[in-house]
């Protein structure tokens, strides 16, 4: 992982600005400011400052219902040190010329370009990520890879490479930031601030996503894990459930059991809910076909995927290009729990 530059130690704070994005996440972008914020509380200087910002500047929506009041960028505002995006529901759709050629601005000047949970696709948009390294949330990785393939994503909690600075959001941004404590004013200061936070122990940069890849974090038998590691990777040409017991040197009969204990169903009903769930993120993420989405998630026909698409979300997969509608008032996006309906 490259560094970013230094922060400023000794005179001037070093600057963000929060780029919000409609129905941002409350908990990303808490955890973006509150390293800071108990940074400055626990070394009696302000070391650190920030900024909500916007594209048209006002009140910004959150995911939760509440609002947070920002500034609208200008060409000709305060130099800052590092822009983070806080990426939004339907943040791969978000097209606004004005950000977009701000952020190309900035830099091209050189302050260090971030974006949390699904800003990437911002950065993205803008031309910011082409050969560099980055990650973002889990459930889109799939979908932005497809549609950026210069971008080399990674599965994981942060990326810094030079002055891009990604991260997958919500408690991942606690690490990221501590990160850049410590990079700026030591170990003993980063140590005290996730001590105030309640938050060990800290993760790596490299540390996995998702629960169910991870060893030490889940009650799931290791082999039932790679069940699922399988299945995940192997959407497209989708693998026999006798062929998957046998590649894990376990009885057909054994592995329903296993799934059917941890889950609640069996194996085929949790392998076409992780091949829907796949469908889902490519249809409100990507402007693929319904076919070639169909194709890309292993169903042999269109009508049976249209069929099993509706019966899971209750909408068809050609109504289904917006992940929350502005008619709904609440997000719907039912998970893996929800396999056996």
């Amino acid at each position: 992982m490259d560094m970013l530059p230094p922060g400023k130690r000794e005179t001037e704070p070093y600057s963000f600005g929060l780029v919000l994005l409609p129905k941002f996440s409350a908990l990303t972008l808490s955890s973006l400011v509150d390293p800071l914020r108990i940074a400055n509380y626990c070394d009696g200087r302000k070391l650190y400052d920030w900024q909500y910002l916007s594209a048209d500047g006002g009140d910004i929506p959150s995911c939760s219902g509440f609002s947070i009041p920002t500034q609208m960028i200008s060409g000709d505002d305060r130099t800052w040190d590092a822009i983070i995006v806080c990426g939004g529901w339907n943040a791969e759709r978000y097209d606004d010329d004005r950000l977009l050629n701000w952020l190309r601005l900035l830099g091209r000047r050189g302050v260090t370009l971030g974006a949390a949970e699904t800003g990437s696709y911002v950065l993205a948009r803008a031309g910011l990520l082409a050969g560099c390294s980055a990650t973002i949330h889990w459930y889109c990785h799939h979908a932005f890879a497809e549609r950026y393939p210069q971008t080399e994503l990674r599965k994981q909690l942060f990326v810094i490479d030079h002055n891009r600075m990604t991260c997958a959001g919500g408690t991942s941004c606690l690490d990221m930031m501590l990160y850049i404590v410590r990079r700026d004013h030591g170990r003993v200061l980063a140590a005290e601030v996730a001590d105030q936070l309640l938050y060990a122990p800290v993760r790596a940069a490299d540390h996995v996503q998702k629960h169910t890849q991870d060893p030490e974090q889940t009650a799931l038998p290791q082999v039932l894990r790679k069940a699922v590691e399988v299945m995940e990777t192997n959407v497209e040409q989708a693998i026999k459930i006798p062929q998957l017991a046998k590649s894990l040197a376990l009885s057909q009969r054994k592995l329903e059991r296993l799934f059917n204990r941890h889950f609640g169903c069996s194996a085929v009903a949790f392998y076409r809910k992780v091949r829907l769930q796949q469908a889902r993120v490519l249809l409100t993420h990507t402007d693929m076909s319904v076919l070639d989405i169909c194709v890309a998630c292993g169903f042999a026909s269109s009508s049976y995927f249209s069929k099993s698409y509706a019966e899971q979300f209750g909408v068809r997969p050609r109504d289904h290009r917006l992940a929350w509608p502005d008619s709904d008032r609440t997000p719907i996006w039912p998970g893996l729990n929800e396999a056996t309906r």
